[in-house]
């Protein structure tokens, strides 16, 4: 029986492995390296974080996104100019190369509890036992599809998620649903794609994030600071005390997560949207239904005015829910003590679950420790806290 077993490879899992490394704490981690940053989102997309809000962390020096981009002769700026996404998967599978050497890219399929530990089932069919395990699955169990565009066939009615390039798409009417980052990736990479792409959304407007600028006057640093997830002191507030959002009320933790940095597409994103995109904004979504080889969407206009569209298939750019049921792979004895809020777990200031041993990361803790954790960034903080309880635990 190890120590610790990590399930996912992406930022928190490869940031946490890489600090376990020095504590001599006995892990094994599991997972395709950096996959859901490299098969299920668009190719050409930007990330919408700053080069400096974008790095993967290791203990002392680390080994920064900076640092990588120099060796390998890639335009590099801390604010600014956009990290290429493609630029963020191979510096995360390098970082896995200098830190995670013994990484093993395999799915794991099932987590149940034993006496004294867990045991986990590989895609292979072997059979892992670990005193601990934590949980960095990302967003990958996570998309979210409304009520209204839940329980259709993948042929009809598909999330962002579910694709990386859109080329099968080629010569097809889409309609993608959402105002947000997703939503407008997906739009303007159907349209390079060749498809005939529209987009409906609730809100009046796109609102665009504004580019960094690259000099900002003293008085405007101190009374609007830059964090790694936004300029503002609610933002700066979020990244510096998350120990401190973890004790407030949790009605109020959930909204913060759930209001703080709303929808916004990056500003780089604009041109391939406006004008190439047809947009129905200020629109309320009805009714989705298969019509032979169709998809039939009946939605309300801005006035109230009920409209009908006819689409050859329609993607939900709808976000991201950390639901407990949504980790399939969990056993259902297991999951059935995870205590929840909001059908979110509920974790302790160390990122333990209700059950002993079990911990989670990333989009799963953002309802406990801030909306840092929906973000890539968050693996710092999450990193140095856990693998310090990991130690101690040992």
């Amino acid at each position: 029986m190890i120590s610790v077993a990590i399930i996912g490879s992406g930022p928190y899992g490869l940031s946490l492995a890489a600090h376990l490394n020095p504590l001599g704490v006995e892990y094994r981690i599991f997972g395709p390296v950096m996959e859901a940053w490299d098969k299920h989102m668009p190719p050409g997309m930007f990330l919408k974080s700053d080069g400096f809000a974008s790095d993967l962390y290791a203990p002392g020096k680390g080994y920064r996104l900076e640092e990588y981009c120099r060796e390998n002769d890639i335009p590099y700026a801390p604010v600014g100019p956009p990290v290429r996404r493609t630029t963020f998967v191979d510096y995360g599978k390098e970082f896995r190369r200098r830190f995670v050497p013994r990484l093993e890219e395999t799915m794991i399929v099932r987590v149940s509890q034993i006496p004294g530990g867990y045991e986990l089932e590989t895609a292979e069919g072997e059979l892992v036992q670990a005193r601990r395990v934590a949980l960095a699955v990302g967003i990958s169990h996570f998309p979210y599809l409304p009520k209204v565009l839940d329980g259709l066939p993948r042929s009809a009615v598909s999330h962002t998620f579910h694709h990386g390039p859109f080329d099968a798409f080629r010569g097809k009417h889409v309609l993608v649903i959402g105002g947000g980052a997703s939503a407008v990736n997906a739009a303007v990479a159907l349209n390079e794609a060749g498809a005939e792409t529209e987009l409906m959304a609730r809100a009046n407007k796109i609102n665009f994030h504004d580019r960094s600028p690259d000099y900002r006057p003293l008085i405007d640093r101190i009374t609007n600071p830059r964090s790694v997830i936004g300029l503002g002191w609610r933002s700066k507030a979020a990244v510096d005390l998350p120990l401190l959002f973890h004790v407030l009320p949790q009605r109020l933790r959930h909204k913060v997560v759930a209001k703080h940095l709303g929808p916004a597409p990056g500003w780089f994103s604009r041109d391939g949207f406006e004008g190439h995109v047809k947009p129905h904004l200020g629109c309320q979504l009805e009714e989705v239904t298969e019509a032979g080889s169709k998809v039939r969407v009946r939605y309300r206009d801005p006035e109230g005015a009920s409209r009908e569209l006819l689409t050859d298939h329609v993607i939900g750019g709808t976000g991201f829910k950390p639901l407990l049921s949504s980790l399939k792979f969990i056993d259902a004895q297991l999951a059935s003590q995870i205590r929840t809020a909001e059908g979110t777990p509920v974790m302790d200031s160390n990122f333990e679950s209700s059950v002993e041993g079990l911990y989670m990361t990333g989009l799963a803790s953002a309802n406990n420790f801030g909306p840092m954790c929906r973000f890539a960034c968050g693996a710092k903080f999450t990193a140095k806290r856990l693998s310090r309880r990991l130690s101690q635990t040992a």
